[in-house]
């Protein structure tokens, strides 16, 4: 598995961070932590509580991403090898899942 730039770091974590404070009123911030290839995507809801809502997997490139969807039922992460958007639509996706009712 490639190792993510770090360029390409700060760049997923300035787009997610914008996209949010546009598209997700009701988070606070968005909170971004890498491990190998892999990006830790939680949502800091306005009284504090942190939500994981997603891992992204690097592929290559700052714009090819894998998702898998955080699943609360078993306090990990689910592949979901038919999506193909963006990091911001993921977010999307994960944040009508988990902060849409929140």
């Amino acid at each position: 598995m490639p190792a993510i730039p770090e360029s390409t770091k700060t760049s997923l974590a300035q787009r997610l961070r914008a996209h949010a404070k546009d598209a997700w009123p009701q988070l606070a911030a968005v909170h971004v932590r890498y491990r190998a290839s892999f990006g830790y995507v939680e949502g800091e809801l306005a009284d504090g509580e942190m939500q994981p809502l997603m891992r992204l997997r690097y592929g290559g490139s700052a714009h090819r991403w894998g998702l898998a969807i955080y699943s609360a039922g078993k306090d990990g992460h689910e592949e979901q090898i038919w999506f193909t958007g963006s990091p911001q639509e993921a977010l999307d996706l994960v944040c009508d899942i988990y902060v849409t009712n929140a």
